[in-house]
């Protein structure tokens, strides 16, 4: 991807923080999809006072990118309020896994990123299609 088109991303991203809900933890986290087809879908946290109902940034763009139609993606941007840069939790690596979405992106708080290819982020993730009957 081209610098232009990351930054694009990260700045959708930071957008979608600032209206993230997170009265319980109070870090607050955004995301940004770019779909296959160009269009970007967006995230953040919602948090819930029964922690196991949180949904995190980058879920909330995956499902919205799917509640549309959507099924291709080319890559994903995630930001937060911490200096430094956030990463996916396993359970959004492993709904990104289920998507293909072949390139992670990090941004810090001043919009330096990293780019990381999800295989790197898990590897050996699992796959149903790696699955063999009766094992």
């Amino acid at each position: 991807m081209t610098d232009s088109k990351v930054r694009h991303l990260v700045e959708e991203a930071f957008k979608a923080k600032e209206r993230a809900y997170a009265p319980y933890s109070n870090f607050r986290v955004g995301a940004a999809l770019l779909a296959e087809d160009g269009s970007v879908y967006t995230g953040c946290n919602v948090e819930n006072a029964s922690y196991g109902a949180t949904c995190c940034a980058e879920r909330v763009a995956i499902f919205s990118a799917v509640a549309d139609g959507k099924r291709s993606f080319k890559a994903i941007a995630v930001v937060s309020d911490h200096e430094g840069f956030t990463f996916p939790c396993g359970i959004c690596r492993q709904v990104m896994l289920e998507f293909d979405i072949p390139t992670v992106i990090v941004a810090d708080s001043s919009g330096a990123y990293r780019e990381y290819a999800l295989k790197d982020l898990i590897p050996n993730g699992f796959k149903k299609s790696a699955v063999r009957e009766g094992e």
